[in-house]
């Protein structure tokens, strides 16, 4: 395990003492919880961009002529 120093103003440092207080943890555990959350939305953030490119890439060519009309997006196209 690492540390880690920082500095905080005074009115911040306070603030997460009361906040740890009331979550009845320390305002490390604070620190590390929301460094974890920033994390994990970075590796969701990563996994969906794999997919977005993996969709992309699937797609194809896209020529404006294969649009669908009106009618057959709003399922009204007549039979």
């Amino acid at each position: 395990m690492k540390n880690l120093t920082v500095s905080l103003p005074d009115e911040v440092y306070r603030n997460a003492r009361i906040a740890a207080a009331r979550r009845d943890t320390s305002v490390s555990a604070l620190v590390v919880a929301y460094l974890q959350g920033l994390s994990d939305r970075m590796d969701e953030f990563d996994r969906l961009e794999a997919l977005q490119h993996e969709i992309q890439a699937e797609i194809g060519q896209f020529r404006g002529a294969s649009r669908l009309g009106r009618d057959e997006v709003h399922g009204r196209a007549v039979r």
